[in-house]
């Protein structure tokens, strides 16, 4: 009997995070259709060794949204020098959404809550060429989070310069190339997500 590859299972749940993921515009379908080809092309998924190894492996967002306020949470990241939500790479095996709660307890000390408007699943996913000094390729899910601002009263200072909580219409408005390349489409993902979700007039 051939061995079992120890990834199998893990890979194969990935594939049906990426597979529950509706695709927001052409530029998602098309990273959706690349995320796909190389999970599923057995290349190798995660981080095995700082900073790039391998060139391209899987990391998670969690956009953290404090819902009564209107408000995204968005780190200044010391390494990328942009205004980024908070997230970390996912580790050899581990469900992505460990990493979001591993992640957001270690970087800005709180529980990780899942948004209702989208549970404990990635909302959206993005192939980005980073900028750093080692360029890699990130494949990105980004996960919705609820919090209280008041409860964020700590960050990783070695990972983030400062931390900001502004309006979805503050975040459209800051320019792009300050940002993680694809905020502003996470943004309209976001809004048009919550829009679909809201009960329509009587009939």
């Amino acid at each position: 009997m051939p061995a079992t590859d120890h990834t199998d299972r893990p890979r194969a749940h990935l594939l049906e995070l990426v597979a529950a993921i509706a695709p927001w515009d052409a530029l998602e379908r098309t990273h959706l259709t690349t995320a796909t080809r190389w999970l599923a092309g057995g290349a190798p998924v995660y981080r095995v060794r700082k900073p790039d190894v391998p060139a391209t492996h899987l990391v998670c967002y969690f956009v953290v949204r404090d819902g009564r306020r209107g408000r995204l949470l968005l780190v200044a990241h010391r390494k990328a020098g942009l205004w980024l939500p908070a997230g970390g790479h996912v580790e050899p095996g581990e469900d992505p959404w460990a990493t979001v709660v591993r992640e957001c307890r270690e970087e800005l000390g709180v529980a990780a809550v899942p948004s209702p408007v989208t549970g404990a699943r990635p909302h959206f996913l993005t192939v980005t060429a980073t900028r750093e000094r080692s360029p890699h390729t990130d494949v990105s899910l980004w996960y919705l989070l609820d919090a209280d601002a008041d409860t964020v009263t700590s960050y990783d200072e070695g990972e983030f310069d400062a931390i900001r909580w502004l309006t979805e219409e503050q975040v459209l408005q800051e320019p792009e190339e300050i940002l993680d390349p694809h905020m502003h489409r996470f943004v309209h993902k976001l809004r048009h997500t919550r829009a679909m979700r809201r009960p329509g007039p009587p009939q």
